[in-house]
């Protein structure tokens, strides 16, 4: 795509093209949230707080600094689903199921930006995967909301609101939104262990990646052909991770908390409220307690697991869970005296292991200079803020209550946090990249180093 600037044609990158997508998307989620019949009677948000529920949305993080049951109509509700959708499943996936049914053709230059937003290394069936992505998303919040419109049947006085309470609860947990319309999250279903349940199993579908489903999906077929199928290298490195950190924070849950939060609890009691809070820091956002009830020791873990987030080409922010894995790995290889970094008999490429230690350390630096400004601003404790910039950065949505009691400045810094969570930290960083190649080098030398 080319712009014209003064007699010159500058070319927007694929990455540059996403972001501007993804701002577009921002900018009419504005609109759509301004619209009165989106709001209940007498109920008026400022441009602000307008603009930073809609990067909220976009982002699937779920933060909000107004609450959406008591702002939103039942329009507004199915408006901030759609949205939704928007965000989780991804700009260029509902793109291009959009061409498709205008007749368009998917040229090379939309397979670039297909390519980008999902995180792809080639341009190999692109269009096939979108659809493919569209259909099953679709099929699974689908699924969830009959299961949970019907159960929810228990607890609400009409067949509509039971259903509009299911559809809206399968679409934030599938996107891992974050947004409810309980207006206590899954508080009033602390003690209900099938609503947790599913919701569980929709915040990891949502979570665990997009190519992790396909292939999935790939092997049961196989499987029924009787044919042998080889799971791939991100898949088994993503879905290891994955889970692993999440015993680990259920696990550490426990430990931390067994005396504090959960002493008064049952056995079974226990193991939800770690499991659950443990699942959602992967990209939910929903919670069954008030987490600032944990001990500082969980809550830093609670941060830590939102800074790592979901998988890659999933609904997820964060650093991703293969970045993580890819530094201790290489970490791991090198206190060994390694030169190389193997794992499944597979040796992974230099330039990712490169990549992985820029996105953490670019990630610990914006988060890092964030908790700085709000520390600098605001008038809350230090864990509270280092909290709510790893929900934004992590586009989780788990909070300590301290959200809408953001200064101005305050919620532009969880906007833009949201905002490089959502599209990622190299697509932040490649936004003022320019064509360019390397025509010479210099003579190599060696510094100290540690």
């Amino acid at each position: 795509m080319f712009t014209e600037k003064k007699g010159m044609n500058i070319r927007l990158t694929s990455i540059q093209m996403v972001v501007l997508f993804y701002l577009g998307a921002v900018f009419v989620a504005t609109i759509l949230f301004s619209l009165p019949i989106a709001h209940k009677p007498r109920v008026e948000l400022s441009l602000l707080d307008t603009i930073f529920t809609a990067v909220s949305a976009v982002s699937v993080t779920g933060l909000t600094v107004v609450s959406t049951v008591d702002t939103f109509s039942v329009a507004g509700t199915f408006i901030l689903a759609f949205v939704l959708q928007f965000g989780g499943i991804g700009i260029m996936t509902l793109g291009t199921f959009i061409y498709l049914i205008l007749g368009k053709k998917i040229g090379l230059r939309e397979r670039q930006l297909i390519m980008t937003d999902q995180n792809r290394g080639t341009f190999s069936g692109l269009v096939q995967l979108m659809k493919e992505i569209l259909k099953l998303i679709l099929l699974i919040e689908f699924i969830g909301g009959v299961i949970l419109g019907l159960y929810f049947l228990n607890y609400f006085s009409t067949w509509q609101e039971a259903f509009l309470q299911g559809f809206f609860a399968s679409v934030s947990a599938t996107t891992n939104a974050g947004f409810d319309i309980t207006g206590e999250s899954l508080v009033p279903f602390a003690n209900d262990y099938f609503v947790q349940t599913i919701n569980m199993i929709l915040l990891i579908l949502g979570a665990i990646g997009f190519p992790v489903l396909m292939e999935v999906k790939d092997f049961i077929k196989k499987r029924k052909e009787k044919k042998k199928f080889n799971f791939s290298l991100f898949t088994k490195l993503t879905t290891i991770t994955f889970f692993g950190l999440t015993v680990i924070g259920f696990v550490l849950i426990l430990i931390f908390d067994w005396s504090n939060f959960l002493l008064d609890k049952s056995w079974h009691e226990k193991i939800f409220f770690a499991l659950f809070q443990s699942v959602t820091t992967r990209n939910g956002g929903l919670a069954t307690m008030d987490v600032s009830e944990f001990s500082l020791a969980t809550q830093l873990v609670l941060s830590s697991l939102m800074f790592i987030g979901a998988s890659p080409s999933s609904v997820g922010g964060g650093i991703r869970t293969t970045t993580f894995a890819i530094v201790i790995l290489a970490i791991f290889s090198f206190s060994r005296g390694k030169q190389s970094v193997k794992i499944f008999r597979r040796e992974l490429d230099p330039g990712d292991i490169i990549k992985s230690f820029v996105v953490i350390c670019v990630a610990v630096f914006i988060c890092g200079s964030s908790v700085i400004i709000l520390a600098a601003y605001e008038p809350f404790p230090l864990m509270y803020i280092i909290f709510e910039v790893a929900s934004a950065f992590g586009t989780t949505g788990l909070s300590m209550g301290i959200t809408p009691e953001l200064s101005s400045l305050g919620k532009q810094v969880i906007i833009v946090l949201m905002f490089i969570g959502r599209i990622g930290i190299f697509s932040f960083l490649y936004i003022i990249k320019t064509e360019s190649h390397e025509h010479f080098h210099y003579p190599k030398e060696k510094v100290i180093i540690g």
